[in-house]
């Protein structure tokens, strides 16, 4: 995108609806909060923690597909945030995807919405996390409404003598 469309230059690609355009946005969604850069790279920074940490978790493939996908976009943003001009912390995202007159994004963006809408269907279609672990947590929790016997109390099979 930088090398090609450095010099203003518009393509279209579905007339203007879908159109390539360079823009570097200081800002988030909309380019608002243009003013908060560097609050922005710390929370693409928190996010990437947080998404890995509970993806590292996670045994539904639904799940991490999902959270790859947000993974991969909060990082993207955070790379762009880190080591773009202006500076360290304060570095502007590269958009390009000009979807008509309402606002230019990037693939990172779209990996972000689409991972976004993937765990929402996965919450609503109640698919969790971590099958195996639900199945697991109600076999222990069975198993802790048992009545136990004392370590000292053996059972035994034959009936006591009379």
């Amino acid at each position: 995108a930088e090398i090609a469309l450095t010099d203003g230059k518009t393509i279209p690609v579905i007339g203007d609806f879908i159109r390539f355009v360079l823009v570097y946005n200081p800002g988030a969604a909309f380019s608002i909060g243009t003013e908060f850069t560097w609050v922005f790279a710390v929370l693409a920074a928190a996010a990437v923690v947080l998404i890995a940490w509970i993806a590292w978790r996670v045994t539904s493939r639904g799940w991490m597909v999902a959270l790859g996908l947000l993974l991969g976009g909060a990082a993207t943003h955070l790379g762009d945030r880190l080591f773009r001009e202006p500076g360290f912390g304060r570095g502007h995202v590269v958009d390009f995807i000009g979807y008509g007159n309402w606002f230019i994004g990037n693939v990172a963006d779209i990996a972000i919405f689409a991972g976004a809408v993937m765990l929402l269907v996965l919450t609503l279609l109640g698919i969790r996390m971590r099958p195996g672990a639900a199945i697991a947590s109600q076999a222990d929790e069975a198993q802790s409404r048992a009545p136990s016997a004392s370590p000292f109390e053996t059972r035994s099979s034959v009936p006591p003598a009379p």
